[in-house]
């Protein structure tokens, strides 16, 4: 009796995902490349609530990737901050893998990471991935980067991370942003550093008097005049959860979408939280 072939397009090393937490038709030598699964196809807690994440933030990057594609035909994503690309190798296997267009660009400074994803690539046949071992203002003038940029992504992104993704954004006129922040210290440095003066130029300042209360409201605070930095770029801004908070502590997700409509009194605002705050050499950052 003849064996039964593969379908047509499959990866030869591809088996069919049997663990219920696996998407179908995502990738099992994919995720062990990217050590999700353990070399015989097992799952830890650790892994199974990264999995949980990245599958989360796909579902609502799905629609905005399937709305580019529909109306133009083509889409240009950067996954900024990639890292090790656990998101854009999961973005690319489960939604461009099987279209005729679309490319992946994964910006990353650390060029070890960088070439061990070009490799992988290469290893998987995804051939419409690139990655770029380049800094953000690099990045937004390097002539191998497309001059916009339909989707751009930023997981996990540290501290200032965030805010290169959000400029980039700004340069290649980007029709969706999808951020999930992560560690952000540089508000919290600065409203530490301003702690004593601040006393005395507001009582808001009693806010963040305990370091516990410093570093939680510089992360909120971070977030808000993020937010209202987007808006006042012409981003229409939705925030919501990520994941259950029992599966990551850095759970907030921002979504904008361009309609070149700026919020009128956003940048206003972002001055007058900086001066009430006594955040003032934070302009630079926030108020651009």
């Amino acid at each position: 009796m003849a064996k039964n072939k593969p379908p047509a397009g499959a990866h030869p090393t591809d088996k069919p995902a049997v663990h219920p937490d696996i998407r179908p038709g995502q990738s099992i030598e994919l995720l062990k490349a990217l050590h999700i699964l353990t070399r015989d196809g097992q799952l830890n807690q650790d892994s199974r609530r990264k999995l949980k994440q990245v599958y989360h933030l796909y579902q609502f990057i799905e629609p905005l990737l399937a709305e580019v594609l529909a109306d133009t035909g083509d889409l240009t994503l950067a996954d900024h901050g990639a890292g090790k690309s656990y998101l854009g190798f999961i973005l690319y296997d489960l939604f461009l893998k099987d279209k005729q267009a679309g490319t992946l660009y994964g910006i990353e400074t650390r060029a070890e990471l960088v070439q061990r994803s070009r490799e992988l690539a290469e290893r998987l046949e995804f051939p419409r991935m690139r990655f770029l071992d380049v800094s953000v203002e690099e990045s937004t003038r390097s002539e191998v980067l497309p001059e916009r940029f339909d989707v751009v992504t930023a997981l996990h992104a540290c501290n200032t991370a965030t805010d290169d993704a959000i400029q980039f954004a700004f340069a290649k006129d980007a029709r969706f942003v999808v951020l999930v922040p992560c560690c952000q210290a540089e508000v919290a440095s600065v409203l530490r550093q301003n702690k004593n003066a601040s006393f005395g130029k507001t009582p808001l300042s009693e806010i963040w008097r305990h370091p516990i209360h410093t570093r939680e409201f510089g992360s909120q605070l971070t977030n808000a005049l993020r937010c209202l930095q987007l808006e006042a770029h012409g981003y229409q801004v939705t925030v919501t959860e990520l994941v259950g908070w029992e599966h990551s502590m850095k759970n907030e997700l921002i979504i904008a979408r361009r309609t070149g409509q700026p919020r009128k009194n956003a940048m206003e605002r972002i001055e007058a939280i900086l001066d009430e705050l006594n955040l003032a050499e934070l302009r630079s950052r926030f108020a651009c």
